[in-house]
């Protein structure tokens, strides 16, 4: 991997890291505030849109994604910690799909979300939703809002809107359509819904403060014109809501009672709250009675957490989109790509991810992490569960000139090595083997300790040899290597021991091993903070990031099936490939290197 370096500002072992969100949830449930809410208690038209029966969760949390892209290792964080907080407290979590933009969102995404989902381990049961099943909803409070002369359309064009928004030291200015009457707002939006003005001819507006020192409160937009076919909703509206009117609808409709949320959405919690007061609000009608609102207390809380920000790696879903779309990388699954999806074809865990989601724990202030703490969850993971098998990546040939000919015999190497039970295998050996072309050095230099002429090593699990020449070819690259081996010195019998030699080499029988193809990637950037300063993120493409090479396998490695794991004994953990392998032709993906590579001198 790269030997790129990056200030760690995490914890790469030691203590679990606080989470301060436990420390609300545990503070909520000591003083009762969620007891007994249940689906059931919730009135009229959230009932309906829920379609869920009574449920008494003692919390709920919702795993909200839009459907416009694969998921990311930062939604992994998002994942771990909405699911295990609701494990953790005996509650819910929902997954419920934002789906209110319908030129962007596609099923494949919705599918490919769902997968990634159920991968990383986490089930939500009968709780599954999308914003289209609150559309109706959604549609009758902003003419709620409208009524109660919290909303108003505005005409004005994307342009004037924004020249009249102001800026952070300097007050916004009213629309001259802000003082529409409540009839003409709900007229005009009615036909808005009907489909009779072009997109962008007009939106709906909350009306609260244009004076606001939090930008977000001066009239942010509601609804918009769009004339597209939803995924799921076909052509059935023609006004769709934005993002941050519907996701406050959606987690009270559906009891949420703890609405997580990066750090990015923190100055929108007051409009958050706004809307939902707004919309709990009773109303005295002109007879004297009272009318309730649209909505039931308790309403959700909005809590802010610190989102992931991973050296070498972006994760914003425009430049994710961009670099599959512009073909610098292989689709959504590469393995480069820091998706789940490709996280997964790599040969990375759902354990490895839910270690690392505990271990950098959940804070409030921004920081950066070091690639290589996610790196390190997936070897100690990976460590515990791979096989050992042998590679050779770099293939030489090696001929033990003093082995009978047309003879072979088996040595015997632990299946795992911190696991006894697992047992032994055969490996067989012969007169010719593989060797790694590093592990000979014709001049070798101080304190190499392989082989070179006249030096001997031990072929692990196997013979000492006693290197005797090379033979090279016209431009002088050597083509094989000459031994001669001791026969009483084969590993676990009687005397080997005696046999004291500095260099432990790998090997395999080249009439035995099989050829694979065997990709070995490191980081898709070359820089820790991609397009940082004036740069282009592009620019910071690592060239290398990908490399293909035909390697032999111990003749067992030919039957593995997609996604089995080993460790290459001194090489890594590789991933038969989920999608590229085929019976009896594996193509493996390293997932990651050693934590102590071999020596340098062997």
């Amino acid at each position: 991997m790269s030997n790129n370096k990056n200030t760690k500002t995490a914890p790469e072992a030691g203590p679990t890291p606080s989470n301060f969100i436990r420390q609300i949830i545990e503070a909520d449930l000591a003083a009762g505030k969620h007891a007994g809410v249940t689906w059931g208690g919730q009135p009229g038209p959230a009932a309906a849109h829920a379609g869920a029966p009574p449920d008494p969760a003692k919390i709920r949390t919702r795993f909200p994604p839009e459907p416009n892209g694969y998921l990311h290792i930062g939604h992994a964080k998002s994942i771990c910690l909405n699911f295990g907080l609701a494990q953790d407290y005996g509650g819910a979590c929902h997954l419920r799909f934002d789906d209110t933009n319908p030129e962007k969102e596609e099923q494949e995404y919705v599918d490919a979300i769902i997968d990634a989902v159920h991968w990383l381990g986490f089930d939500w049961g009968s709780h599954a939703y999308f914003a289209s099943d609150y559309f109706d909803f959604m549609y009758a409070a902003a003419q709620h809002l409208i009524e109660h002369g919290h909303a108003y359309v505005d005409s004005q064009s994307a342009d004037e809107m924004r020249a009249s928004r102001g800026t952070l030291t300097e007050a916004g200015k009213g629309s001259p359509h802000r003082g529409r009457s409540a009839e003409e707002n709900l007229d005009l939006f009615r036909r808005m819904e009907a489909g009779e003005f072009t997109d962008g001819a007009h939106v709906l507006r909350a009306k609260i403060d244009m004076a606001s020192p939090n930008i977000n409160l001066r009239d942010p937009v509601l609804y918009r014109i769009r004339h597209a076919t939803h995924h799921r909703a076909g052509d059935k509206w023609n006004v769709y809501p934005l993002y941050t009117y519907a996701h406050p609808i959606e987690d009270a409709l559906e009891r949420i009672t703890h609405s997580l949320c990066t750090l990015e959405f923190e100055d929108q919690r007051p409009f958050y709250d706004w809307l939902l007061e707004r919309l709990t609000e009773t109303t005295t009608l002109p007879d004297g009675t009272v009318a309730g609102g649209l909505l039931a207390q308790p309403l959700p809380r909005q809590i802010e957490f610190a989102r992931l920000n991973l050296s070498y790696v972006v994760l914003s879903k425009r430049k994710l989109i961009q670099l599959v779309q512009e073909k610098h990388v292989e689709g959504w699954d590469d393995p480069r790509l820091p998706t789940l999806a490709g996280a997964r074809r790599r040969g990375y865990t759902p354990e490895g991810f839910r270690a690392f989601a505990e271990r950098i724990g959940v804070a409030k202030a921004d920081s950066w992490i070091d690639y290589g703490v996610l790196e390190d969850c997936m070897r100690d993971d990976l460590n515990e569960k791979a096989l050992r098998r042998i590679a050779v990546l770099d293939p030489l040939r090696l001929v033990i000139d003093n082995y009978p000919e047309g003879e072979e015999e088996d040595c015997f190497a632990p299946n795992h090595p911190q696991q006894p039970d697992l047992g032994k295998r055969a490996v067989p050996f012969s007169r010719e083997l593989w060797i790694e072309r590093e592990d000979f050095m014709e001049a070798p230099a101080k304190g190499y300790f392989r082989l070179f002429p006249g030096n001997s090593v031990r072929l692990r699990y196997g013979f000492v040899v006693k290197c005797t020449a090379c033979d090279k070819d016209a431009a002088g690259n050597v083509t094989a290597v000459h031994c001669e081996y001791s026969p009483d010195s084969k590993s676990g019998t009687p005397g080997a021991d005696t046999y004291k030699v500095k260099g432990n080499i790998h090997w395999l029988s080249a009439k035995h091993a099989c050829a694979a193809e065997v990709r070995l990637f490191d980081r898709l950037f070359r820089e820790p903070n991609p397009g940082a300063g004036d740069r282009d993120y592009l620019d910071d493409l690592n060239a290398d990031s990908k490399r293909v090479i035909t390697a032999r396998l111990e003749p067992a490695l030919k039957d593995a099936q997609p996604e089995d794991r080993y460790q290459f004994e001194r090489h890594g953990y590789f991933v038969a490939d989920r999608v590229d392998s085929k019976p009896g032709a594996p193509v493996f993906n390293r997932a990651v290197t050693l934590k102590d590579s071999w020596g340098k001198g062997g």
